[in-house]
């Protein structure tokens, strides 16, 4: 299964999101928002010094469907540029936005354009049980699930994933980054 993260770094959540992952020996992928990470890059650091992958969700969250070139080339090489050696070659549309342009754009930017299989809706102000109830229900092999480290409270989503982690692990379930 592939862990993935949109939003962050946020300065009280991401860490809370590292700690779980790193009591149950998980690596996933952070899709970070540029800006931000020019806000946290300590936070941003931990999050590749423990061996999870970085991937481009833009400068400022911003919707890819129907930008302007100039736009799109703004706010996706800015926050690749700050990413450096550390980002990979993925890039997630927040909302999953995208228009005609989005996949032909990133690749010139050397991007592949990932979504997901499955989201909890863990922005919805959900409960931990439930949000940890809605993971383990779609838990598949090879499924990308999305979960959110910023843009909002993400105490239950904190909680949820280590409820979901600690029954998962016990079913065998393996997570690896998606991006590498």
């Amino acid at each position: 299964m592939y862990l993935t993260f949109d939003d962050g770094p946020h300065p009280v959540y991401t860490p809370q999101i590292l700690d779980v992952l790193d009591r149950h020996g998980v690596q996933a992928t952070f899709f970070v928002v540029g800006s931000l990470v020019e806000a946290y890059p300590g936070i941003t650091q931990r999050i590749f010094d423990e061996g999870h992958t970085l991937g481009n969700h833009t400068w400022n969250h911003e919707a890819l469907g129907g930008l302007t070139r100039e736009e799109f080339d703004e706010t996706v090489g800015r926050t690749q540029a700050l990413l450096g050696d550390r980002g990979t070659a993925c890039l997630r549309p927040p909302y999953a936005s995208m228009d005609a342009s989005t996949r032909s754009w990133a690749a010139e930017h050397g991007l592949t354009v990932v979504t997901w299989d499955f989201s909890p809706q863990d922005w919805l102000q959900l409960t931990a049980e439930v949000i940890a109830q809605r993971i383990m229900d779609y838990a598949r092999d090879g499924v990308v699930i999305l979960l959110h480290d910023g843009g909002g409270d993400r105490s239950p989503t904190v909680l949820g994933l280590d409820i979901a982690l600690n029954e998962l692990s016990t079913q065998g379930f393996r997570f690896s980054p998606l991006c590498r």
